[in-house]
């Protein structure tokens, strides 16, 4: 609203809105990305700081502001404010989904030499994301036991910090997703899933069972060092002083650790699109992924990941952990 709609519509009477005037904020939008593009690429430094922390508006967030600007209008016309039809609804936005992209050898060799990172999606191979899991933790105890969490089960950023720990049961090899933590600017609120399906269980392989009860072990030692200032969130994971963690802090820790690691770079979400392709290939079927992933249908499970899990296969064929495919299958089969 405050970036967008209300700069580029926000003059224009509701009855007067037109089609029109949708695309031209759609245009507008695009030829401002071009610009940010541009200035990014230059090499006069001063220009590059013009758009600095600054990035071009993607595809999935020109779906979004059509979105919002169809059901405000939608709105309008079920409380007959207006008459007519709806102009946003007529307007197409881009809609394609960028596909992960395996960081097979030849790709990391190319990226070392020239920087050149081959998509906006990257998934690492198992062998990566054990070195990184290694690396993160002797160097992040503090947030390995996320991260690994986040590696193998495929929860959103979100879903993790704000995973409760009522919902953390060990003795039954699950975790129940039921909250997360969600940053409107930089603060942090607390909400349920984005989603319907977003609220599900997520069943634990033994390795990451392990992880997680050492994890408990160590908050405990935290605790009883804070003593009375020790705050109740709670939540499953938090920092060493019981605060909850910010979303952006896990995210630029991670990065931070990925360069240190020498690995080549993945966003932090990106370790939940390694969960979906690895279980894909180990054989998990398509509707329990989507159920595992919080996706309301297969259509989205299956455009995203089934075009690499042949790719991921040639790499790593036998990552997943047997106990955990048992798993997906048995939640599957509704046992």
């Amino acid at each position: 609203m405050r970036v967008h709609l209300i700069p580029h519509l926000g003059q224009i009477p509701l009855d007067k809105l037109r089609t029109g005037h949708v695309r031209a904020m759609f245009t507008a939008i695009e030829n401002r990305n071009e610009e940010i593009r541009t200035a990014k690429a230059s090499t006069d430094p001063g220009v590059r700081a013009t758009v600095a922390g600054v990035r071009p508006t993607g595809p999935s967030t020109r779906q979004r502001i059509r979105a919002c600007l169809r059901k405000a209008i939608n709105d309008a016309l079920a409380d007959e404010l207006i008459v007519g039809s709806n102009p946003a609804a007529l307007v197409k936005t881009p809609a394609s989904r960028p596909l992960p992209v395996v960081w097979e050898d030849e790709r990391v060799r190319r990226w070392g030499a020239t920087g050149e990172v081959p998509g906006p999606v990257m998934v690492w191979t198992d062998t990566q994301i054990v070195r990184f899991l290694d690396y993160a933790a002797a160097h992040a105890p503090d947030l390995y036991p996320m991260w690994h969490y986040m590696a193998y089960r495929g929860p959103r950023r979100g879903e993790a910090c704000g995973l409760r720990d009522s919902e953390v049961r060990l003795d039954r090899r699950e975790t129940t997703i039921n909250n997360q933590i969600a940053t409107h600017g930089y603060t942090a609120v607390q909400k349920p899933p984005k989603s319907r399906a977003g609220t599900r269980d997520l069943m634990l392989d033994a390795e990451t069972v392990k992880v997680l009860a050492a994890y408990r072990v160590r908050r405990a030692a935290w605790q009883l060092a804070a003593g009375s200032s020790w705050p109740d969130t709670g939540l499953f994971f938090v920092r060493p002083d019981g605060q909850p963690w910010h979303p952006n802090a896990v995210t630029q820790r991670f990065r931070r650790l990925v360069r240190k690691a020498g690995l080549p770079p993945i966003r932090l979400h990106d370790l939940r699109h390694g969960a979906a392709t690895v279980a894909l290939d180990a054989g998990v079927d398509i509707k329990v992924l989507a159920e595992q992933l919080g996706h309301s249908t297969t259509t989205l499970t299956r455009d995203t990941y089934q075009s690499v899990t042949k790719e991921l296969g040639a790499v790593s064929p036998t990552v997943f952990p047997a106990i955990l495919v048992s798993r997906f299958q048995r939640l599957g089969s509704g046992r």
